[in-house]
């Protein structure tokens, strides 16, 4: 707990506790429109690491995982319930045979389309306020 003279004042708290809320909504906004297209947030969150990594259309289970902060073995899972739902294609790189590809399919690219469609419209009811929040955060 911060000593009574770290400088940070109640206006402080009150933009820190402001932030938290807003993020809070858009966290609750994004797990209730993947449940409502079929998805946990765990998945909706690995279809757009897919579809949103940098430079190509595909990511390594490895890389998969190290975005979503999960171990090796969980991501595997992740990406074998994905598969029984045809949301992803996995297969062997031509590269390199030992190192797996993960694919959105024409279904994931759909979805993941849709939800991030509905995620920037939220983004941009409640951006205006996160970004005077933050503004205001560093100006104080």
């Amino acid at each position: 707990m911060p000593s009574t003279d770290s400088g940070i004042t109640k206006s402080h708290y009150e933009l820190l506790a402001a932030l938290r809320h807003s993020l809070r909504r858009f966290q609750r906004f994004s797990r209730e429109a993947a449940r409502a297209a079929g998805l946990t947030p765990q998945q909706h969150q690995a279809l757009l690491a897919i579809k949103g990594f940098p430079g190509r259309d595909y990511v390594s289970i490895g890389e998969l995982a190290e975005s979503l902060q999960l171990r090796h073995h969980s991501a595997v899972g992740l990406v074998n319930r994905l598969m029984r739902r045809q949301l992803v294609l996995r297969a062997h790189s031509a590269a390199d045979r030992r190192r797996v590809e993960v694919r959105l399919s024409p279904r994931g690219a759909a979805c993941i389309e849709g939800l991030s469609a509905a995620h920037l419209k939220e983004l941009r009811q409640l951006g205006p306020g996160i970004r005077r929040l933050l503004e205001s955060m560093t100006e104080s």
